[in-house]
């Protein structure tokens, strides 16, 4: 009786691993820079939000000045790890002044939504530093994946 369910289970994962098999073959491409996205993201997400939180709670910066200067120190890094690691091979590689011009402005809309969260839950609702780091984690980063993959690095 066990081996009669194993292959009839068998029958039934057949037509959703042939559906990931054409998934990945029609939209590999994304599916890489998705993931190659959320690596760097996650390591830059977790770098400036850390440096964010250390300045803010530690150091006892003032938090909308805490995130400014790690913005400024994590930009440049965000450049060069998107540009050669998460989009490498999308688009076009010419114009470069106009790429690097577009990917600053959306880091700017990145930075200007995250100093949102930061205005909105820490100094208007008046909670804990680590309040803001929730948005500033899982919502900006899907805004500048879109705008570097549509516009940026298209």
């Amino acid at each position: 009786m066990a081996g009669l369910s194993r292959s009839a289970s068998k029958g039934k994962r057949g037509p959703y691993r042939a559906k990931m098999k054409q998934l990945v073959q029609e939209h590999g491409e994304f599916i890489g820079q998705v993931v190659r996205f959320g690596l760097t993201g996650v390591l830059l997400t977790l770098l400036v939000a850390g440096g964010y939180w250390v300045g803010a709670t530690a150091l006892g910066i003032e938090p909308m000045l805490a995130f400014t200067l790690n913005f400024l120190v994590f930009t440049g890094l965000g450049y060069i790890l998107h540009s050669r690691f998460s989009f490498r091979g999308h688009g076009e590689r010419d114009r470069a002044a106009a790429r690097a011009a577009r990917f600053f402005t959306v880091n700017v809309i990145g930075f200007l939504t995250s100093q949102f969260f930061i205005w909105l839950l820490v100094k208007q609702l008046g909670g804990p530093v680590w309040w803001s780091v929730i948005p500033i984690v899982f919502v900006t980063p899907l805004l500048t994946f879109s705008l570097n993959r549509w516009w940026v690095f298209a």
